[in-house]
């Protein structure tokens, strides 16, 4: 059927029918958002932006089993570590290759102590490739800087972990 022929058949109902479902989806509100100035809702399983977490009283939580090390099928985390006075093991070396990591999310789910967990961090662009070399230090800050939400996500996935 040829484009002549279907408008043959098309009556003006037709024509103020689609005119007047344009103009209610013209008038809708917009689904976008003005981006930076609003963020749109993450979900609680978000994957962004890596972070080692500590424990209330300021204790490490990561205990140095190496699963995450093990899991990583991207080979992006490293770790080296000695045991303390106490006999306990802890970690002296934590390094992440962000430029390798997939966010696949194995680490977290490997670690027993939700000590790696991969937080709602999403703006982290930099300049430089070494920056995407995160240390101990700058794992545990992230922790440190978003605490607050990561508890708070892995509190609304405990249901479905």
């Amino acid at each position: 059927m040829s484009l002549k022929q279907a408008l043959k058949g098309a009556t003006l109902f037709d024509f103020m029918g689609a005119f007047v479902l344009g103009m209610k989806v013209y008038f809708r509100r917009k689904p976008t958002v003005n981006y930076p100035f609003e963020k749109g809702p993450l979900s609680p399983r978000f994957r962004g932006e890596h972070a080692l977490r500590r424990y209330p009283n300021g204790e490490e939580r990561c205990i140095a089993c190496k699963l995450c090390e093990a899991i990583c099928p991207a080979q992006a985390i490293t770790i080296e570590a000695e045991p303390r006075d106490d006999g306990s093991r802890r970690t002296t070396r934590y390094d992440i290759d962000m430029t390798k990591c997939i966010y696949c999310g194995l680490c977290q789910e490997a670690c027993p102590v939700d000590a790696i967990v991969e937080g709602p961090n999403f703006e982290y662009a930099t300049e430089t490739r070494e920056e995407l070399f995160y240390d101990k230090e700058h794992l545990l800050s992230n922790g440190d800087r978003w605490e607050r939400e990561i508890a708070k996500n892995l509190e609304l996935d405990g249901k479905y972990r």
